[in-house]
């Protein structure tokens, strides 16, 4: 890292002590601070009155400070020198010698192979750190060779002598302390495998081996599984060192001893000693091999007293432990469990034809019978709830070549919760057929399978039902025409099991049918004679099925059309409302709304003939009129103004059926769809009147109006 310098003199020798901004030397550089230059140095002191030695090779540690150029001198501390060591010339600035007195050293005053005087002390300069050579030499310095130490004459000498010399008494260092005080508490864990399955009544046995690192010994513990006929035994092995070559047979007390101690006797006097000293030679002692931790890896086979054990796996601490000592990264483990034993097939009797399937085949699995287990879970959470019924219900005719049986209308029930399907024909008056249960309710199988089988049959589901769909039912051919509300939404909220009902997925078909949409939207515009941007149902469905040419499917007609239909007025007109309380009140026979009419006055201290929607209401409710209370909160909603006042003369005066009579409700009449005639007793075959056709051009084409 190179500074900059500023020009001019930017290292002045007569600075004195002034304290000076470090821009001064080095520009504007923030880092100043932190940059030393480090150079090894040498000494030569002459040592009189010795004869080992003449002169001593001292080693020091020279560091230039740039920020304020002091300098600090350190003597590395060497074992056992006799001589105080540290920190020889603490950091402070130091000044030339002479005649320079009246100047201090700076970073040009420095450079490898040079003398340097400190206070009457030559400093040798042979060699500096890699830092320090590469600024030395940005700043414009011209560095010599680097030299070499020499080294010292006593220190080589007393190191010649103590290579050759042997201890007085034979020395072998024993300590475990150390050993225990950084390993305690820290264990190595390995899964692994004993395969006893080659022997009579054996099989494979699952372990656990634990390496205890404060002491070098193994514990083994066998794992268990349940109802495994075995004995529960703590341990496999107790904690010991573990032999490598093992049974190794019987020993005589003291022959497997870390240390061989000889005994020195002091002969026959009464002050006699007894002492003891290490044989050198180890005579007597056998030497056994023990299982350390670098014996034991994922994959290895160790022997455990005569048992070849597979280490399988190691836990996560092991890993790390071996990672960090040994460098150790391959940790691929071994499958410790058995391979499982081939499955037997079982093979069941076929059906028999008496009872259900499920019940035949539990009189198979045992001798004692018991009854089939229904998905619990399923009947609970698709089980009727308020008004949530979970009973999908589709309105189907009869496919058939009988013309009388053509016109037969059919509600098809499917219930959620057991795949279960039945079958109501309505009451038509007149028709020649009674109507009622056509099938009671029961899971209905698919055409076209073998009735005495060992399988069980394949049943109609919830996904295979739509609008358009033939359902053959117990050989009956159904053509589904049209769906409730309910079933509608219920598609529609679940169209990953219904895609047709995704309309996601319909506008995407819709889009394959780009080349037509010029052709759409000029049939739309001819059908839409008004300009209103919208058209009814049977016109939406001649349309669309026409340009498709049988692409789409009626259900997803019917999606496309209630996601772009036009939202109706769901709240009756004023007239509706009072038609119908009209008939309730007939049918009550109540007339007594002059005695009403005097309470309100009463109740009007200010004569202005107006009083609250909810006085009127209390009124209403402690003179029992006959009408229910959604009815009477719909008639005060409209007949109030937006003060929530209302004109009681006004309002019961339109109640009095006596005074201003209302003509009877016209009942609405369905629009019939085409070749289908209107559905007697059941909700409009249209599954919406009119559809914005404007905007399923514009997002299936991105066509403008």
């Amino acid at each position: 890292m190179a500074l900059p310098l500023l020009p001019g003199n930017s290292f002045n020798h007569n600075m004195g002590k002034k304290k000076f901004h470090k821009s001064q030397h080095w520009g504007f550089c923030n880092n100043v601070r932190m940059l030393v230059l480090s150079f090894d140095a040498y000494v030569e002191d002459e040592v009189p009155d010795k004869s080992q030695e003449n002169y001593r090779i001292r080693c020091y540690k020279i560091y230039f400070y740039l920020e304020d150029d002091t300098v600090e001198v350190n003597e590395p501390v060497l074992k056992n020198s006799g001589l105080p060591q540290g920190i020889f010339i603490r950091r402070h600035r130091i000044s030339l010698p002479p005649p320079n007195e009246d100047q201090f050293y700076t970073v040009h005053d420095f450079n490898i192979n040079t003398d340097i005087v400190f206070y009457g002390r030559t400093f040798k300069i042979y060699n500096c750190d890699a830092f320090t050579k590469n600024f030395l030499t940005k700043i414009g310095i011209k560095l010599n060779p680097p030299g070499q130490c020499p080294e010292d004459p006593y220190m080589k000498t007393r190191r010649e002598k103590l290579d050759c010399m042997e201890p007085l008494r034979p020395y072998e260092p024993f300590d475990t302390l150390k050993q225990f005080l950084e390993y305690d508490k820290k264990v190595l864990r390995f899964f692994c495998v004993w395969d006893d399955s080659g022997s009579v009544f054996g099989d494979r046995r699952e372990l656990i081996l634990h390496y205890f690192l404060s002491d070098d010994t193994i514990e083994i513990k066998e794992v268990l599984p349940h109802n495994s006929g075995r004995d529960y035994t703590s341990l496999f092995l107790q904690r010991r060192k573990l032999p490598k070559y093992g049974p190794p047979g019987v020993y005589q007390p003291g022959q497997l001893t870390d240390r061989t101690v000889l005994n020195v006797y002091g002969g026959y006097s009464e002050t006699r000693v007894y002492g003891y000293l290490l044989d050198k030679y180890n005579l007597g002692q056998l030497d056994q091999e023990f299982y350390k931790d670098t014996d034991l890896s994922i994959g290895t086979t160790i022997n455990v007293w005569g048992r070849k054990v597979l280490l399988c796996d190691c836990d996560d601490f092991t890993k790390t432990y071996y990672r960090t000592k040994y460098g150790i990264e391959n940790f691929t483990s071994i499958p410790c469990k058995a391979p499982p034993p081939p499955k037997i097939e079982r093979k069941f009797p076929p059906y028999t034809g008496f009872g259900s399937e499920e019940d035949s085949l539990r009189s198979c699995i045992g001798i004692m019978p018991t009854p089939h287990q229904r998905n619990f879970k399923k009947f609970m959470e698709f089980d009727s709830y308020g008004n949530i019924s979970n009973i999908l219900r589709f309105f189907a005719k009869l496919i058939t070549h009988k013309c009388a049986d053509a016109e037969r209308m059919f509600v098809i029930s499917y219930f959620l919760r057991d795949d279960t399907i039945s079958v109501f024909e309505p009451v038509e008056r007149n028709s020649g057929y009674t109507g009622g249960m056509f099938l009671k309710r029961v899971r209905v199988k698919k055409p076209g399978q073998e009735v005495f089988k060992s399988e069980f049959s394949e049943y109609i589901k919830a996904e295979e039902l739509y609008v358009g769909a033939k359902v053959d039912v117990n050989g009956y051919l159904f053509l589904l025409v049209n769906a409730d509300e309910y079933t509608l939404n219920y598609m529609e909220r679940h169209s990953d099991k219904f895609p047709l009902s995704n309309i996601e997925l319909i506008l995407q078909k819709l889009k394959e049918e780009e080349c037509k949409s010029r052709e759409l939207k000029q049939v739309f515009t001819t059908a839409d004679c008004m300009h209103t941007k919208m058209v009814d149902f049977n016109t939406f469905r001649e349309i669309m099925m026409n340009l498709t040419v049988g692409k789409l499917t009626d259900q997803e007609v019917i999606t496309i059309a209630r996601h772009y239909r036009v939202p109706e007025d769901l709240c009756p007109h004023r007239n509706v409302l009072v038609a119908q309380a009209h008939e309730q009140l007939k049918k009550n026979g109540f007339e007594n709304f002059e005695r009403l009419v005097a309470m309100c006055v009463y109740q009007d201290r200010e004569k202005k003939k107006v009083l609250p929607s909810k006085d009127i209401k209390r009124l209403c409710k402690s003179s029992r009129l006959p009408l229910n209370e959604d009815l009477l909160e719909s008639l005060l909603s409209r007949f109030e103004d937006s003060e929530k006042q209302i004109n009681y003369e006004s309002f019961f005066c339109a109640l009095n059926w006596r005074v201003n009579p209302v003509p009877e409700l016209e009942v609405v009449s369905y629009i019939k769809e085409r070749c289908e005639d209107e559905w007697l007793g059941m909700p409009s075959p249209i599954p919406v009147k009119r559809i914005y056709y404007l905007n399923l051009l514009k997002d299936v084409f991105g066509l403008e109006e």
